[in-house]
């Protein structure tokens, strides 16, 4: 049997290329004791990608030259041998690479069950992407009933759960995105109680029009002049929850920081980090929890698939493009 694989060849300066990328085709190595073979059906595609490409000191290491490209994964297992948690036919998810097969010894895998929800549900919403925006907003941003939250990336797989959960929990909510359809879309389908475009708005106005009391808590996915302008809107202890800074993580110069700051002095507020791996004990518990919202309909999953693992690199940068509404997910399967 061969694998097709993504292997990261060379780490990008700005803008991810495609020579960063090369298509393989290898073969599975035999199971050593204790072993699994999984056969990956979809692979989940997050900004925390570009990240991982930098050898710079972060939460995690980065992406070794010539190794698979590191990206959550599910799929099912194909053969087992004397493996203690995992048997044929489990379906499992965990950091599985861009590549059509996996042998491991199933250490951070988790077994899911695919009759209860779809297989990309797993990398979405009752994934990562759903557990950092439900441990984000609720245990950092320490959401409470009648908050103003603003969110930015908020089409997104992070940010469309987080204005959700806000709703279900009693907030106002307002959600910063690219363009009329996911302004629209945040409004008519999530619920949200206001959309700001930052494509074609002016954020300091729209801000003021939106959110004329203020924020409680905002919720950055983006960074740069999104960030500086939502500082602007905090009001007396605020909480700014800092997931992530999609807008600078192509730059070739410096991270744009803010400069509007002082802000947090001036309303005693707090801006703090979060890593989804810090919480990993507790995601059964969030998991159930969103299951049954979902179930309620009261929280909507959307996943954006793509077919082919051949198609990653194109898939990759409808991240940065934003040409996409939800998760973005690459089906690595061949039927």
């Amino acid at each position: 049997m061969m694998n097709k694989q993504i292997i990261f060849k060379k780490r990008p300066v700005g803008n991810v290329e495609s020579d960063v990328f090369e298509l393989q085709n290898n073969p599975i190595p035999e199971l050593k004791d204790g072993e699994v073979l999984i056969q990956n059906h979809y692979i989940s595609l997050d900004p925390a990608m570009r990240g991982w490409m930098n050898d710079t000191k972060s939460y995690i290491p980065p992406v070794a030259i010539n190794d698979v490209m590191r990206s959550g994964s599910i799929g099912k297992v194909i053969k087992a041998n004397n493996h203690p948690t995992f048997k044929v036919g489990d379906c499992i998810t965990g950091w599985g690479g861009v590549q059509q097969y996996i042998v491991t010894n199933g250490e951070n895998y988790y077994k899911v069950d695919d009759k209860l929800a779809p297989m990309p549900m797993y990398i979405g919403t009752l994934g990562m992407p759903g557990m950092t925006a439900y441990f984000g907003i609720t245990q950092v941003g320490k959401i409470k009933e009648g908050d103003i939250v603003l969110v930015s990336g908020a089409a997104g797989a992070v940010g469309s759960v987080v204005g959700q959960i806000a709703k279900i929990k009693g907030c106002t909510v307002i959600g910063i995105a690219g363009g009329k359809e996911k302004c629209d879309y945040l409004v008519n389908e999530l619920g949200f109680d206001g959309a700001i475009d930052y494509k074609s708005d002016n954020l300091y106005e729209a801000l003021k029009e939106k959110c004329p009391k203020g924020i409680d808590v905002y919720f950055d996915n983006v960074g740069g002049e999104i960030l500086d302008a939502a500082l602007t809107k905090l009001r007396m202890h605020a909480r700014v929850v800092i997931c992530g800074a999609i807008s600078q993580y192509n730059n070739k110069a410096k991270v744009n920081g803010p400069s509007n700051y002082l802000s947090l002095l001036v309303t005693r507020s707090t801006m703090q980090g979060m890593v989804v791996m810090d919480y990993a004990k507790d995601y059964a518990k969030a998991a159930q929890e969103m299951g049954m919202w979902m179930a309620q309909g009261k929280l909507k999953s959307k996943e954006d698939i793509y077919n082919g693992i051949e198609n990653f690199y194109e898939t990759y940068q409808r991240l940065f493009t934003g040409d996409k509404k939800g998760k973005l997910v690459l089906k690595v399967i061949e039927e």
